[in-house]
């Protein structure tokens, strides 16, 4: 077949940090750059114009809702999916103008390899970290609640996977690592709640904290990563007994009578 058209698409809100680095590594792979931008206060727009990024601004709704917005205004069915602080290998483009020449299956699987404070973690469960980021979108759809969202592929419909690695430059600092973690212990409290789960125990808040800390630093070796692992797997441990915790507080709080 011949090579298809492929549409790059990301949400951004004040990614200034990051959106140039991405940009500049997806030139030779995009036959259009869309930047779905939730009105961002910094310099976000102006570096995506630079970039000759075609730019729309619609306000944020939630994931899975602004990443199906963003993949319905791209110009091509076919789409990469990227987030701001991500950047494609050399490996990886590689791979993809390999996939855009003989297209296959309805999506394709990409690794992330990310970056903790300057050190690339590669153990605790964080590599190979695949995510469905390449499909056509007629194919399938973003599904999920609040947190976590993800491109499922239509019953039947296959999914491959594509050679190298998507930098990702998580976090800069254990403040920032920290402070999104606040963040989203509670939205996935709110999405535990919208599932209709409720009920927390002293397992939920003492013991599943414990074996996250365990399965990520010991068995999935995260101490091979140093200081990062251990900073990994003890404020991932620190943010179950948030969610939990949090949970709990909303429980508590909506059986109060009125």
């Amino acid at each position: 077949m011949p090579s298809i058209l492929l549409s790059v698409v990301i949400i951004t809100f004040n990614e200034e940090a990051n959106i140039g680095r991405c940009l500049a590594a997806v030139g030779d792979i995009a036959d259009e750059v869309l930047v779905v931008d939730s009105f961002s206060t910094d310099q976000t727009v102006a570096i995506c114009r630079q970039h000759g990024a075609r730019v729309v601004q619609h306000a944020f709704a939630g994931y899975v809702e602004q990443k199906n917005y963003a993949t319905a205004q791209a110009r091509h069915d076919y789409v990469l999916q990227l987030d701001a602080d991500e950047v494609l290998t050399n490996e990886l483009r590689a791979s993809i103008r390999a996939v855009k020449s003989s297209w296959q299956h309805a999506g394709y699987m990409l690794a992330r390899l990310t970056n903790y404070c300057g050190t690339w973690v590669r153990h605790g469960g964080w590599y190979p970290d695949r995510k469905l980021r390449l499909y056509d979108r007629r194919l399938g759809q973003w599904e999920g609640l609040l947190l976590h969202e993800r491109f499922e592929v239509a019953a039947g419909q296959s999914v491959g996977a594509l050679a190298g690695d998507a930098l990702h430059y998580s976090y800069h600092s254990v403040e920032q690592h920290v402070s999104q973690l606040n963040r989203f212990t509670s939205i996935s409290a709110a999405e535990l709640t919208l599932r209709g789960k409720y009920r927390v125990t002293l397992f939920h808040l003492l013991l599943k904290p414990v074996w996250k800390f365990v399965h990520g630093y010991f068995f999935r070796l995260g101490f091979l990563d140093g200081f990062a692992g251990l900073c990994i797997a003890t404020i991932s441990a620190w943010g179950v007994f948030l969610k939990f915790a949090k949970l709990r507080t909303k429980s508590a709080t909506a059986a109060l009578p009125a």
